[in-house]
């Protein structure tokens, strides 16, 4: 199972997130903030709290989020930007 290796909150909810197998990306909270498990991190300092912790991330009153989670809402998201077509390969 993959770990969290690095996570750094970033402005407007989201965490930069590097695994140790090698993936990385924003991790982005908002769709999850609606719960009530989730209320405190509206609290932007709590938010900043986040730390690596076991497979995931967490906080210290014991939110968390799997890798798991966390991998495919990263994945799900690079799958769905939009191309940079200055920067695209031309078509064959």
């Amino acid at each position: 199972m993959d770990k969290i290796a690095k996570a750094i909150p970033l402005d407007n909810y989201r965490i930069e997130i590097q695994t140790t197998s090698g993936i990385s990306g924003i991790f982005d909270v908002k769709p999850y903030l609606g719960g009530t498990a989730f209320k405190e991190l509206l609290n932007e300092a709590y938010f900043r709290l986040v730390r690596p912790a076991h497979h995931g991330i967490s906080w210290p009153h014991e939110q968390d989020f799997s890798a798991d989670t966390i991998i495919y809402d990263i994945q799900n998201a690079q799958k769905s930007a939009p191309v940079d077509s200055a920067n695209a390969a031309p078509l064959s």
